[in-house]
C-alpha cells in the first residue's frame, strides 16, 4: 500500500488531512494561517478568496473541529456552504468552535472565518 505524501507548506500553514467527495475525487485540505474578525458571509468568501483559499466546508469545519480546535477561538466561523433549500436562501452554515455545534445563521450576520486551500491528489 502506498503511503500518501503529505504536499510542501508555506510557514503557518497546517495539514489537516485528506478528502474525498461525492465524485471521488481526493484532496490534501490545508489550513491557511490568519483568523479573520466579523465579517458576512459573502465577505469572508472574498476574504479568502482574497489569500489564496476558501472557507472550509461542512466536514472540513468538522475535521477542523475534531482535531485543531486549538487553530480557532472559541466562536462561530463560516464554512464555504450555502443552505440550498430554496426557503433559507439567504442562510448559510457555520461551524461553533465553542461547543462544536454546525447551524444556519443569516448571511448578513458577522462571524469570524478561517481559509483553507485543496490540493487535489
Amino acid at each position: 500500500m502506498q503511503q500518501l505524501q503529505i504536499p510542501p507548506l508555506a510557514e503557518g500553514e497546517v495539514y489537516v488531512g485528506a478528502l474525498g467527495d461525492k465524485n471521488g475525487d481526493v484532496y490534501h485540505v490545508i489550513l491557511l494561517p490568519g483568523d479573520n474578525d466579523d465579517a458576512t458571509f459573502e465577505a469572508q468568501l472574498e476574504w479568502a478568496k482574497s489569500i489564496g483559499g476558501d472557507l472550509p466546508n461542512r466536514i472540513e469545519q468538522a475535521m477542523l473541529f475534531a482535531s485543531f480546535r486549538d487553530q480557532f477561538e472559541q466562536d462561530a466561523y463560516w464554512s464555504n456552504t450555502p443552505d440550498t433549500d430554496p426557503g433559507y436562501s439567504g442562510w448559510a452554515w457555520f461551524q461553533g468552535f465553542g461547543n462544536g455545534g454546525q447551524d444556519l445563521y443569516l448571511k448578513h450576520y458577522e462571524v469570524r472565518a478561517r481559509a483553507v486551500r485543496r490540493l487535489p491528489i
